[in-house]
């Protein structure tokens, strides 16, 4: 079993900052996945590719498997984050820039960058990203780089406080790693929004092993620029 089930008492910030992906971004089609509005559509990097580990692609094929009941849509991810916007909402924002890419999506080969994939339910207000972080991500010998990690969480918090916010940016982000992230792993980066103030978003956020056994880092966060504030967990993954 693998009990990735969202824990209480941990809280991280978010604020504003362009409005995509789920929120106003995509138009729902079958089998609970997203779609870009516009004609023409972009690549979609949010789908298996024959570097996913069986890990990745069992926990992939479970959660599609959730999208048909209805509860849960997967999110498409592209390498421009102008990609995830309809016309309308791209009022008022930069025009396209060619040379411009979505920092997790910036290197093309694949399996060595980031490799996730991001599941919304929107009734419980949370996102669910699988993460299998690449051999361009090492830090220290054999273990993703710290702040590959930070930014797969800043982006899954993202995603789950645009659904309920609209525009954000993450305020500030502090990690506390208590151990490594092993190389071509596989970890739920699991966020959920506690509470709305006003402007201020309230999320929980863990990342664990596909088991969830083992405690891998804590983070705090607080706001200072008065739109959110809190604190994450994460849950990790354990070693080779």
């Amino acid at each position: 079993a693998w009990g990735w089930g969202l824990q209480g008492g941990s809280r991280l910030w978010v604020l504003e900052a362009p409005r995509s992906l789920c929120a106003h971004a995509c138009a729902q089609t079958g089998a609970g996945m997203f779609t870009p509005v516009s004609p023409g559509r972009p690549k979609d990097y949010a789908l298996p590719n024959a570097s996913w580990s069986r890990d990745m692609l069992d926990l992939y094929d479970r959660f599609l498997a959730m999208t048909k009941e209805g509860l849960w849509k997967r999110i498409p991810s592209y390498n421009n984050v102008l990609d995830h916007i309809p016309g309308k909402a791209l009022r008022g924002l930069p025009s396209r820039k060619k040379d411009t890419r979505l920092f997790l999506r910036s290197i093309e080969a694949e399996g060595v960058g980031f490799e996730y994939v991001m599941f919304l339910n929107s009734s419980e207000k949370r996102v669910v990203c699988l993460f299998q972080p690449g051999s361009y991500l090492e830090g220290h010998p054999g273990f993703a780089h710290g702040g590959s990690i930070a930014t797969i969480i800043d982006s899954t918090i993202g995603s789950c406080a645009i659904f309920v916010a609209g525009r954000v940016m993450t305020a500030n982000l502090s990690i506390n790693y208590m151990s490594p992230v092993p190389l071509g792993s596989v970890v739920l980066v699991d966020s959920k929004v506690d509470k709305v103030e006003g402007r201020k978003v309230f999320l929980s956020c863990k990342v664990q092993s596909v088991d969830g056994g083992t405690l891998h880092a804590e983070a705090t966060g607080k706001d200072r620029v008065q739109v959110a504030q809190g604190v994450c967990k994460r849950v990790g993954v354990g070693l080779c």
